[in-house]
């Protein structure tokens, strides 16, 4: 049996076969609030591009860097920075990502069904391997905030340089109606 990540224990799951037990599963909000996280206000884009598009009920996210009201973290994981730092600095670009999926659903993260994918890109020194470990601190938080919903494929994939020098940055593709 997979071992459920720290916060979902702290709530009853759906039962085998899909029946809702006797408590109803917490909204995203309530979930983020038992982190004692609030979301930025989604980053505006550096370049061309847009934050998020919209087709039908899929909705793509922009990459999201490791940026926070401090500056971010920034550097190479391997070389300026450790392993805890890397899925540090992973938990902010979904941090960024939760924010930018409330922007798309008009701000009911309830909305969101599905985390279908991400795509993790890490700054990596040479001597580093673990890249999967550093991205797991961005999906470790979307179980935390979506429950099973959260559960997504994912590429995780080290990279010579990342804009502005941010050691991560997370794309996210999402089913929301």
């Amino acid at each position: 049996m997979k071992a459920r990540a720290p916060l979902a224990r702290a709530f009853r799951f759906p039962e085998a076969g899909g029946r809702a037990n006797s408590l109803a599963m917490p909204s995203p909000e309530a979930r983020l609030a038992a982190l004692n996280l609030v979301l930025p206000a989604p980053t505006a884009p550096v370049a061309n591009y847009v934050p998020f598009v919209r087709c039908g009920e899929t909705v793509y996210i922009s990459g999201q860097v490791s940026l926070d009201a401090g500056g971010g973290i920034r550097g190479v994981v391997g070389a300026d920075l450790d392993l805890a730092a890397g899925q540090a600095a992973a938990r902010l670009c979904a941090i960024n990502l939760i924010a930018q999926m409330k922007a798309a659903c008009d701000g009911d993260l309830g909305r969101v069904r599905r985390i279908v994918k991400l795509g993790g890109f890490v700054q990596a020194g040479p001597d580093l391997f673990d890249i999967p470990m550093v991205i797991n601190g961005c999906s470790d938080l979307m179980v935390e905030v979506f429950g099973e919903a959260g559960r997504h494929s994912r590429s995780a994939v080290g990279v010579y340089r990342l804009p502005l020098n941010f050691a991560v940055e997370v794309d996210a593709v999402l089913e929301a109606p």
